[in-house]
Protein backbone atom coordinates (compact mmCIF):
# COMPACT_ATOMS: atom_id res chain seq x y z
CA UNK A 1 0.00 0.00 0.00
CA UNK A 2 2.56 2.60 1.14
CA UNK A 3 4.41 1.45 -2.43
CA UNK A 4 1.57 2.33 -4.52
CA UNK A 5 1.00 5.86 -2.91
CA UNK A 6 4.67 6.47 -3.35
CA UNK A 7 4.67 5.57 -6.80
CA UNK A 8 1.13 7.06 -7.56
CA UNK A 9 2.35 10.50 -5.60
CA UNK A 10 5.97 10.46 -7.85
CA UNK A 11 3.77 9.96 -11.51
CA UNK A 12 1.54 13.04 -10.10
CA UNK A 13 4.24 15.50 -9.60
CA UNK A 14 5.65 14.75 -12.88
CA UNK A 15 3.06 14.81 -15.48
CA UNK A 16 2.78 18.48 -15.05
CA UNK A 17 6.23 18.87 -15.49
CA UNK A 18 6.44 16.11 -18.75
CA UNK A 19 3.52 17.69 -20.34
CA UNK A 20 5.28 21.22 -20.52
CA UNK A 21 7.57 19.82 -22.36
CA UNK A 22 5.73 18.33 -24.67
CA UNK A 23 3.98 21.40 -26.02
CA UNK A 24 5.52 23.16 -29.20
CA UNK A 25 7.54 26.35 -28.28
CA UNK A 26 6.32 29.31 -29.22
CA UNK A 27 7.64 31.31 -31.91
CA UNK A 28 10.16 33.63 -31.49
CA UNK A 29 9.12 37.69 -31.62
CA UNK A 30 10.11 39.33 -34.60
CA UNK A 31 13.37 41.42 -33.86
CA UNK A 32 12.78 45.61 -34.76
CA UNK A 33 14.51 46.44 -37.77
CA UNK A 34 17.32 48.58 -37.26
CA UNK A 35 19.63 51.09 -39.23
CA UNK A 36 21.61 47.81 -41.10
CA UNK A 37 18.35 46.62 -42.29
CA UNK A 38 17.12 50.10 -44.09
CA UNK A 39 20.24 49.89 -45.72
CA UNK A 40 21.05 46.48 -46.74
CA UNK A 41 20.60 45.42 -50.54
CA UNK A 42 22.76 45.57 -53.88
CA UNK A 43 23.77 49.23 -55.32
CA UNK A 44 25.11 49.86 -58.78
CA UNK A 45 27.44 53.00 -59.29
CA UNK A 46 30.45 53.96 -60.43
CA UNK A 47 33.84 54.73 -58.56
CA UNK A 48 34.10 58.51 -59.11
CA UNK A 49 37.16 59.32 -57.32
CA UNK A 50 40.58 57.05 -56.74
CA UNK A 51 43.80 57.89 -55.55
CA UNK A 52 45.85 54.97 -56.76
CA UNK A 53 44.31 54.55 -60.14
CA UNK A 54 41.02 55.54 -62.65
CA UNK A 55 37.59 55.60 -61.67
CA UNK A 56 35.39 52.77 -62.71
CA UNK A 57 31.69 52.22 -64.28
CA UNK A 58 29.52 50.01 -63.38
CA UNK A 59 30.58 48.78 -59.79
CA UNK A 60 28.40 46.51 -57.86
CA UNK A 61 28.01 47.17 -53.83
CA UNK A 62 26.42 44.24 -51.84
CA UNK A 63 25.53 45.35 -48.38
CA UNK A 64 24.42 43.13 -45.71
CA UNK A 65 23.69 42.91 -42.28
CA UNK A 66 25.93 41.73 -39.78
CA UNK A 67 24.38 42.34 -36.31
CA UNK A 68 22.32 45.31 -35.17
CA UNK A 69 23.16 48.84 -36.89
CA UNK A 70 26.16 46.82 -38.45
CA UNK A 71 26.81 45.47 -42.37
CA UNK A 72 29.08 44.19 -44.22
CA UNK A 73 30.32 45.97 -47.49
CA UNK A 74 31.66 44.04 -50.31
CA UNK A 75 32.60 45.07 -54.26
CA UNK A 76 32.50 43.80 -57.79
CA UNK A 77 35.35 45.41 -58.03
CA UNK A 78 39.05 44.46 -56.44
CA UNK A 79 39.77 48.21 -55.51
CA UNK A 80 37.52 48.13 -52.62
CA UNK A 81 38.01 46.17 -49.95
CA UNK A 82 35.30 43.87 -48.05
CA UNK A 83 35.09 45.75 -44.52
CA UNK A 84 32.60 46.00 -41.87
CA UNK A 85 31.20 48.68 -40.72
CA UNK A 86 29.10 50.16 -37.42
CA UNK A 87 26.18 52.70 -38.36
CA UNK A 88 24.46 55.57 -36.61
CA UNK A 89 21.51 57.62 -37.18
CA UNK A 90 22.70 61.67 -37.53
CA UNK A 91 19.53 63.35 -38.13
CA UNK A 92 17.96 62.29 -41.57
CA UNK A 93 21.28 60.49 -42.43
CA UNK A 94 22.76 57.33 -41.98
CA UNK A 95 26.81 57.53 -41.44
CA UNK A 96 29.38 55.12 -40.06
CA UNK A 97 29.60 55.50 -36.35
CA UNK A 98 33.41 54.65 -36.50
CA UNK A 99 36.51 53.88 -38.49
CA UNK A 100 38.20 54.96 -41.30
CA UNK A 101 35.80 54.69 -43.81
CA UNK A 102 32.68 56.82 -45.25
CA UNK A 103 29.39 55.51 -45.37
CA UNK A 104 26.36 57.85 -46.10
CA UNK A 105 22.83 57.73 -46.98
CA UNK A 106 20.55 60.35 -47.10
CA UNK A 107 17.06 58.64 -45.75
CA UNK A 108 14.98 61.47 -47.09
CA UNK A 109 16.75 63.79 -49.46
CA UNK A 110 17.63 60.41 -51.74
CA UNK A 111 16.61 57.36 -49.57
CA UNK A 112 18.05 54.83 -52.73
CA UNK A 113 21.46 56.73 -52.93
CA UNK A 114 24.76 55.15 -50.91
CA UNK A 115 27.79 57.30 -51.20
CA UNK A 116 31.33 55.02 -49.63
CA UNK A 117 34.80 55.86 -48.98
CA UNK A 118 36.95 53.03 -48.16
CA UNK A 119 40.94 52.73 -48.72
CA UNK A 120 41.10 55.97 -50.67
CA UNK A 121 38.64 54.78 -53.22
CA UNK A 122 35.15 57.18 -53.29
CA UNK A 123 32.33 55.21 -54.88
CA UNK A 124 28.68 56.35 -55.27
CA UNK A 125 25.62 54.66 -56.48
CA UNK A 126 22.13 53.99 -56.29
CA UNK A 127 20.26 50.45 -54.80
CA UNK A 128 18.98 48.40 -57.35
CA UNK A 129 17.71 45.33 -54.96
CA UNK A 130 17.07 44.92 -51.78
CA UNK A 131 17.20 41.00 -49.70
CA UNK A 132 14.12 39.16 -49.00
CA UNK A 133 12.71 39.18 -45.80
CA UNK A 134 12.37 36.43 -43.60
Amino acid sequence: MLRTLICATSLALLLPAGSALAETPKATPARKADLADRVAGTYQGDIISDARGSSRSGVTITVTRTGPNKVEIKSSHTRIPTVTIPLEKAMDAILAASGPYVFLLDSVRSPERLDLTIDDASWSGNRVATPATK
